[in-house]
């Protein structure tokens, strides 16, 4: 008979999660909380069924290299440095803060000093997933307070990425090896690393990437950025000795800063979501449900250092730096929690021995209150917002001075010669144009002559996202198939919904289903109308309001 053990527990697994996760999205917590529980549930601490830890762990760790993995592809120095002055030295005082705080309940608790270090680091971080999702429910990923928001959590990024390192070495040095000497050593094998993969990132993605983009085949797309993903990741870890997240992120990073990396975030998003929630779920797996009825107080504190002390010390610095209310309230609110980043350091903490398990149970208690409090923490915020007066000045919203030249332009996307026509037709009308097209060859003829060109599938939000959709005048759909043209409408209306969309019908049934599917205007054309069509996008941006 055949072993089904990986089948069972995948299975267990996931069924669980599913369930716990949209439980816990109808209540309108993050679905994080839903994974964690489905980890409690089918882990060896609670009766009935209990799935195999090992194997859960093995494949956790794939998930691992894929969340560190979209986090480099997403990882762009402009987020930052738009809001650096309030940033930066924000999230270093708040991360020292915090860092101290956890130090200090460990030392309380008899445990060493090298343990509390990695316990503060790990109460430090906050979860990228839940802070972006909180935003955008909440309003507030385009505001000023959003963006320092997003750019302070991009300094924590940088911060677990360094404690990556940094944990090994600490490692090192409590069996007995020279502090120093390791983490020198271990800095240096991260640099030398990062330096080589900078270097030749462009080449291996010009060798692999660009001739698998070219046969236009997503399987084989999709299968060439895991290659690079887990490659790059096995590269680090086999020949650099530091951690396949490590290497993970800066795989993220060649890849994302590649004409191809919209693309890629798009197709390895469903796969980064399946196996971080098998990720989170090997974390439930690991903790004990009774832990904190033996260790109150350590959960209790650490629930305050990251429900108070955090925040208070957020509130307190973007105020000393001359900010507005606001800004230092959704930072606040927004950064009280942890997440996945806690628990990566937690677990390599634990796999290291320089963490007890302790340290581990507690991370998942506070993370799991901390989530689950920080959707009434923004409710509460909105009500007291409510009581202020509009907000004015430079505080809100917030522009990025890296892509003015895109705002309010038109954002083209299709198929075929009517989409290809119309190109030089809006340049010509002065219209500002960013295009989306699935040809490499194409989008990079069109990236030399000046036209910010975004290589992709319109309908993934991702590759909407990278054409700059969020600001655009509007978004013109012209050519492809009806289902193809409605699928990219959809998605459109999911990032943007009031967005302007234009889209070219052959009659008037098409003419009707894109209406139905939430196309603003439709160019009627029974040949490639060009013109025509630059006139129907020319009104409608004159109509949108401003």
């Amino acid at each position: 008979m055949h072993d089904i053990t990986l089948v069972v527990t995948l299975t267990a697994a996931l069924a669980v999660a599913l369930v716990l996760g949209w439980v816990t999205q109808r209540l309108g917590l993050s679905t994080l909380v839903g994974y964690l529980l489905a980890g409690i549930v089918v882990g060896p601490h609670t009766p009935g069924f209990v799935a195999d830890g090992a194997l859960a762990s093995r494949l956790a760790e794939i998930g691992v290299i894929l969340l560190l993995f979209s986090v480099g592809m997403h990882f762009h120095v402009r987020d930052l440095l738009r809001v650096w002055r309030v940033a930066v030295p924000g999230a270093i005082a708040q991360s020292a803060v915090a860092g101290v705080c956890g130090w200090l309940l460990a030392r309380a608790f008899g445990w060493s000093g090298i343990a509390g270090a990695a316990f503060g680091m790990s109460l430090a971080v906050a979860s990228t997933a839940v802070l972006t999702r909180m935003l955008i429910d909440n309003g507030k990923l385009a505001t000023h307070g959003g963006h320092v928001a997003v750019g302070w959590l991009i300094v924590e990024d940088m911060f677990t990425v360094l404690a990556l390192v940094v944990l090994p070495a600490l490692a090192l040095a409590q069996s007995g090896g020279s502090l120093g000497i390791a983490l020198l050593a271990a800095l240096a094998k991260a640099a030398a690393f990062g330096v080589l993969l900078w270097a030749l990132g462009n080449p291996i993605v010009k060798r692999v990437m660009e001739p698998v983009a070219r046969t236009r085949s997503e399987e084989l797309f999709t299968l060439a950025v895991f290659v690079i993903a887990l490659g790059i990741a096995v590269i680090a870890a086999g020949v650099f000795q530091v951690s396949v997240a490590l290497g993970a992120f800066f795989a993220g990073l060649v890849v994302g800063r590649s004409r191809i990396g919209p693309q890629a975030a798009a197709f390895m998003t469903p796969f980064r979501d399946v196996f971080a929630a098998l990720f989170f779920v090997s974390v439930g797996m690991l903790f004990d449900p009774w832990f904190p009825l033996e260790a109150p107080w350590l959960v209790l504190l650490g629930v305050a250092i990251v429900l108070v002390a955090k925040p208070l010390a957020a509130w307190t610095i973007v105020r000393a730096l001359r900010d507005t209310p606001r800004t230092a309230a959704t930072v606040s609110v927004g950064l009280a929690q942890i997440g996945e980043f806690s628990f990566l350091l937690g677990a390599l903490g634990v796999s290291l021995g320089v963490l007890p398990q302790a340290g581990l149970d507690a991370l998942v208690a506070i993370a799991i209150v901390s989530i689950a409090v920080n959707p009434l923490l923004f409710r509460a915020q909105a009500r007291w917002e409510a009581t202020l007066a509009p907000p004015q000045g430079a505080g809100e919203p917030a522009r990025d001075p890296a892509s003015a030249e895109l705002e309010g332009h038109v954002v083209l996307c299709g198929d075929g010669p009517l989409h290809r026509g119309l190109l030089p037709r809006l340049r010509a009308r002065e219209a500002a144009v960013a295009m989306i097209d699935d040809d490499l060859d194409y989008v990079n003829a069109q990236a030399a002559t000046g036209v910010f060109a975004v290589y992709g599938t319109p309908s993934r939000p991702d590759v909407l996202r990278a054409a700059g959709v969020e600001r655009a005048g509007v978004l013109v759909i012209a050519g492809g198939t009806l289902a193809a043209r409605m699928a990219v409408s959809v998605a459109a209306r999911a990032v943007r919904p009031g967005l302007p969309i234009v889209a070219t019908a052959l009659d008037a049934a098409e003419h009707a289903w894109l209406k139905e599917f939430g196309v603003t205007a439709v160019a009627d054309v029974l040949d490639p109308a060009v013109d025509a069509i630059a006139d129907c996008v020319r009104h409608t941006l004159d109509a949108a309001p401003r």
